[in-house]
């Protein structure tokens, strides 16, 4: 399944058109439909703007399960971060993407040493 197809399943999920979707992610009409028949493939920050138009994280805009989870409920405020980082400059991106490797890498470091621990006992 390819973006496009992902992103028509995910609108007529929640019962969308195209130009609520168009109109709340602020692209034109013949660029977003180009989209969704997959003719031609978007930007990340078009993609960006099509999943906070249709209230979903980035990610599951690419994931391939017909199951659509409650997709109303997610925190939105996520994607407005995701948003914000695009008009960062490049030194404040590179901070920024160090400080979320050093969470990210702490947590794999915690996991791992827990999960050690559990097969020791």
């Amino acid at each position: 399944m390819n973006i496009g197809e992902n992103i028509k399943r995910i609108r007529t999920a929640k019962n969308l058109s195209q130009k609520e979707v168009v109109t709340a992610a602020k692209l034109d009409t013949a660029q977003y439909s180009r989209i969704e028949t997959g003719k031609t493939d978007p930007s990340v920050s078009t993609l960006v703007k099509i999943a906070k138009a249709l209230g979903v994280t980035l990610s599951e805009l690419f994931a391939a399960t017909n199951e659509l989870k409650e997709i109303n409920s997610l925190d939105k405020s996520i994607m407005e971060k995701v948003s914000l980082i695009e008009g960062l400059t490049d030194d404040e991106k590179k901070t920024l993407y160090s400080m979320l490797d050093a969470f990210v890498g702490k947590r794999k470091l915690k996991d791992a040493l827990s999960n050690v621990l559990q097969d020791v006992k």
